[in-house]
């Protein structure tokens, strides 16, 4: 019931602002059609009971999965595994992740079928796969992610000078919507379990740092679609 609580609590201090906001515009301002505005009160409704059942579920399921199976696979001393899981639960967390739907539904609608809903889903799961897989690497062998982070981003500007213009902002908000509720608990949580159980390394200095690292590879693999598409 704390959990409940404390989650109602939180997602109403996330929507009720802007709800407010709206609402005052709406006296003041815009004047919508009083049908648009009932229907926008409902959708709040809606979004909060739902955003309510989904962290909750988050809570209590996958962030406890995540770090359990971080510390499985580590247990298991093998390289190949770990990378090869890191790379497969990344891309799959990323294919359910809400913002990442939203995005390329949108873009799907925008460019009129030319960059298809399935097809950046695809890329952007396939990008986040392969960085949490080299982010499995650095936490085993101790890499600075001043480094990794240095070289991904040099990269993405290289292949961003040989990019169709229009696809450099798509890449970048498909960076962005990786760092979603469904992606960023589970990535995180994977990374303190890999770390955890490592040598006795401090999962709090190892086990962050993944999101920042994995956003960019929807980035880069976005890029190379548009060098391959454009």
């Amino acid at each position: 019931m704390d959990n409940l609580k404390d989650t109602a609590l939180e997602v109403i201090y996330s929507i009720a602002p802007i709800a407010l906001v709206i609402t005052l515009l709406q006296f003041t301002i815009i004047w919508l059609p009083m049908e648009d505005f009932l229907q926008f009160l409902i959708g709040v409704l809606f979004v909060g009971i739902g955003l309510i059942l989904f962290l909750l579920g988050v809570d209590i399921g996958l962030l406890p999965v995540g770090e359990l199976i971080g510390s499985a696979l580590t247990k298991t001393k093998k390289l190949w595994v770990i990378i090869l899981f890191g790379f497969l639960l990344g891309a799959v967390v990323t294919i359910a992740e809400p913002d990442v739907r939203v995005l390329s539904s949108q873009i799907d609608n925008v460019s009129d079928g030319a960059i298809s809903q399935q097809m950046l889903i695809l890329a952007v799961a396939m990008g986040v796969g392969i960085f949490v897989g080299l982010a499995m690497l650095r936490i085993i062998f101790k890499i600075s992610i001043v480094y990794l982070l240095a070289g991904g981003y040099g990269l993405v500007f290289l292949i961003a000078a040989f990019t169709p213009s229009y696809f450099v902002p798509i890449s970048f908000d498909s960076g962005g919507v990786t760092t979603g509720p469904l992606t960023v608990p589970f990535v995180l949580a994977l990374g303190v379990g890999v770390a955890s159980v490592i040598r006795g390394k401090s999962a709090s200095s190892d086990g962050f740092g993944l999101v920042g690292l994995a956003s960019i590879g929807p980035i880069l693999s976005v890029l190379i679609l548009g060098v391959i598409y454009g």
